[in-house]
């Protein structure tokens, strides 16, 4: 398989932007077919992770096309979404209001958000660092964050299974049912991802108190929880 050349800064955001404009119309099925329907109920356990009452104001960072925001408002959350692609808010099925704007610049105002979510897009801006420090500035004191990334299973046999599924099966059936270089490059982005013990770092070190990650789906998906200190 040919090597996917990784942007970063500026060319990054235009890209991503791009990429996930012409992915929007497809992307909640090839979503679905790639994660076996799972994916929702990795979403479900992040909002159950929030641990907020109900009312409660959530911004749902790099919405995409309103999962999470669906899932926050069934929870009884009042919910607001954010996407830097336009294609995606224009594909996006949720009731909640949505805003075109990057996640590094949300216009929001200081701590006036109970909380946040993010869903398979830490990898996706251009500093993981700035998003955090980003959401403890919109987010109050006591407040709660529920990250959903994708992260690498433990177990030997399970890793290397892992491996060959993200690798070549996913670029493969993206390629058939959407853009297929999109698909090459979603599994490639994981090089930005920082290890889990460095994302709680840079969690705590941002302003998040009590930081912890949770393997789910066999190890493949994590959920990043904490509390805005």
């Amino acid at each position: 398989m040919a090597r996917v050349t990784l942007p970063s800064g500026d060319d990054k955001v235009r890209a991503v932007r791009s990429m996930f404009d012409s992915i929007a119309p497809r992307y909640d099925l090839v979503n679905r077919v790639m994660t076996f329907g799972l994916d929702v109920r990795w979403r479900r356990r992040a909002v159950r992770a929030l641990s907020l009452p109900p009312g409660s104001l959530v911004a749902d960072v790099a919405c995409g096309t309103g999962d999470f925001c669906r899932e926050l408002e069934a929870a009884g959350h009042r919910a607001v979404g954010f996407d830097l692609s336009r294609g995606m808010l224009v594909a996006a099925r949720t009731r909640a209001p949505l805003v075109e704007a990057d996640a590094l610049r949300l216009p929001l105002g200081d701590s006036c958000a109970d909380g946040a979510t993010c869903g398979f897009a830490l990898r996706n801006v251009a500093d993981v660092a700035a998003l955090f420090a980003e959401l403890a500035r919109v987010v109050r004191r006591g407040g709660r964050i529920a990250i959903l990334e994708v992260a690498t299973p433990r177990a030997a046999p399970l890793r290397a299974a892992h491996r060959v599924y993200f690798h070549r099966v996913v670029p493969l059936v993206g390629g058939l049912l959407s853009e297929r270089a999109a698909y090459r490059y979603l599994p490639a982005s994981t090089a930005y991802l920082p290890a889990r013990d460095e994302l709680l770092g840079i969690a705590r070190a941002a302003g998040f108190s009590d930081a912890s990650s949770a393997l789910v789906g066999l190890g493949a998906a994590q959920v990043l929880t904490a509390t805005r200190a």
